[in-house]
């Protein structure tokens, strides 16, 4: 009897022992899997322990401080005042080469700025698509450049000039989408145009779209994890580059600017992950019903597009151009992603939107 109770005990003990084992191990687990999907908090610049702020700041409505440079004549003597919206791993310190005598010429004044999250700006975590047109618009308004202003919006950056043709249409002088952004989930362009664009795209990267899409809070995990490569953009630039883009990228290396070091300095989920984010969710409107801001015809909006462009592909902007035919459309064969960053044709894009 006594030996009986004694292996019941045992047997007891035993199975209270492997739960405990158990119970821990799932919350080491779950403990693990948290850490490993919550991004960490920003390095807010301004605030102890984070980086320094070296540029001129605006405050917006929301408290939020947006950070900007200014280039080109003086903001109250300038015919022309144009915004620039850099692109994806980009910051206000982008490169955007004009000859100064083309400045001069035609008194143009630049604003860039630094998008929520990158640089010298107060990371945004509820940005949208939306909210990008609001910051433009309240920047202008702080600084006082005037009722109307041009916009140029480059690569990712092209959806807020999207979305200052939806929401602020009344504002613009002019628009340029430069080898702009597209979703592949807009509802109103034909499923085998997306289809075909997303698979020219590498393989890792239509993956990591689709968890910016349907997994939003999934993606800081996924492009942080070592288990396998995410996004070739960030990974390995050159396998998306056109062969002129190589070449370019290899000038962009060798004299970058150290200011640029600076665009992810708030951490890659404020600027670079939040921006994906927002661009592949779902947008208040389709750009294919855009209505033209100019129809009386004082203004108008064009669309730069290489024709060896591998991050964009050329097929979902060129339906898009002939959609709305009131965008123009201008194809460089022999040019690839990163044309903004030759001098002659950002005086091409500049002397298209000015004259026409």
């Amino acid at each position: 009897m006594q030996l009986c109770s004694s292996l019941l005990f045992f047997q007891v003990y035993i199975t209270v022992m492997m739960i405990l084992v158990i119970v821990a191990f799932l919350v080491c687990l779950v403990s693990y899997v948290y850490r490993s999907l919550k991004p960490p908090p920003p390095r807010i610049c301004g605030v102890p322990h984070g980086p320094p702020v070296t540029s001129p700041r605006i405050r917006l409505s929301d408290g939020r401080f947006l950070a900007y440079r200014e280039s080109g004549v003086d903001r109250a003597s300038a015919n022309y005042k144009i915004i620039v919206v850099h692109g994806f791993n980009s910051s206000k310190d982008m490169e955007f080469p004009i000859s100064k005598d083309l400045i001069e010429e035609q008194g143009i004044y630049f604003l860039f700025f630094d998008r929520a999250g990158y640089g010298e700006s107060d990371p945004h975590p509820s940005r949208t698509v939306k909210s990008e047109a609001y910051d433009i618009q309240e920047l202008a308004d702080k600084l006082k450049i005037g009722p109307k202003f041009y916009v140029i919006g480059i690569s990712l950056g092209a959806y807020s000039v999207y979305s200052c043709l939806t929401y602020i249409p009344h504002r613009l002088a002019g628009a340029v989408l430069v080898v702009p952004f597209v979703s592949y989930w807009w509802t109103k362009v034909p499923q085998d145009i997306l289809s075909k664009a997303f698979k020219l795209m590498p393989e890792k990267d239509q993956w990591t779209y689709r968890v910016a899409r349907y997994f939003p809070w999934l993606l800081y995990w996924w492009l942080t994890q070592k288990l396998f490569p995410s996004l070739s953009i960030i990974s390995e630039r050159s396998a998306l580059c056109s062969d002129r883009d190589l070449v370019i990228l290899k000038k962009k290396l060798e004299y970058q600017s150290p200011h640029m070091e600076k665009a992810r300095q708030q951490g890659d989920h404020e600027c670079l992950h939040r921006d994906m984010i927002a661009g592949f969710a779902t947008w208040e409107f389709d750009p294919t019903e855009l209505e033209n801001p100019f129809a009386e015809g004082v203004g108008s909006v064009h669309m730069w597009q290489g024709a060896e462009d591998r991050i964009v592909p050329r097929e979902v902007n060129e339906y898009i151009s002939k959609k709305l035919p009131w965008i123009k459309y201008h194809e460089l064969s022999g040019y690839g992603h990163l044309l903004h960053a030759e001098e002659q044709k950002c005086e091409d894009i500049i002397k298209a939107l000015l004259v026409e």
